[in-house]
């Protein structure tokens, strides 16, 4: 076997090992997003800031409930395009995309309305700044 083909075949392991345990949350919340090495690294959250521990505050998205819907606000100043929350993005229990709110840097505040309907034991909600990367918070149903 040749080292270009050593290396490709370590490199598609190695993605499996980090995407197979999401596999397993299709049957179960065997995984936990706030309770893993990706939080304060690939992401951050209130109690994982990584890097930007002085910046949690200001971008972790605010869930709240209000009946058969739930409202995502980031207490984010818009900036213009200078710093702003790009968007938010709504992900199920086995974190899989449901939907996303993009916001206009000059025109938007970072606040977006969203329907429970569908959803149910945890709702994930996702805060995307320009400058700050992105930032998680969840809502149980």
């Amino acid at each position: 076997m040749d080292r270009r083909h050593f290396v490709r075949l370590g490199l598609v392991g190695t993605a499996a090992g980090i995407v197979a345990p999401g596999a397993a949350r299709a049957d179960s919340m065997a995984f936990d997003p706030f309770k893993t090495p990706m939080a304060g690294g690939l992401y951050y959250t209130m109690d994982s800031p990584g890097r930007w521990a002085k910046k949690a505050k200001g971008h972790t998205p605010l869930v709240e409930r209000n009946g058969g819907a739930f409202q995502v606000t980031t207490p984010h100043p818009m900036d213009g395009y200078v710093h702003y929350i790009v968007k938010h993005m709504i992900l199920d229990e086995n974190f899989q995309f449901v939907r996303e709110v993009m916001f206009h840097p000059e025109n938007d505040t970072p606040i977006s309305d969203h329907d429970i309907g569908g959803l149910k034991n945890v709702i994930y909600a996702i805060s995307m700044c320009n400058k700050h990367d992105v930032w998680l918070s969840a809502l149980k149903v």
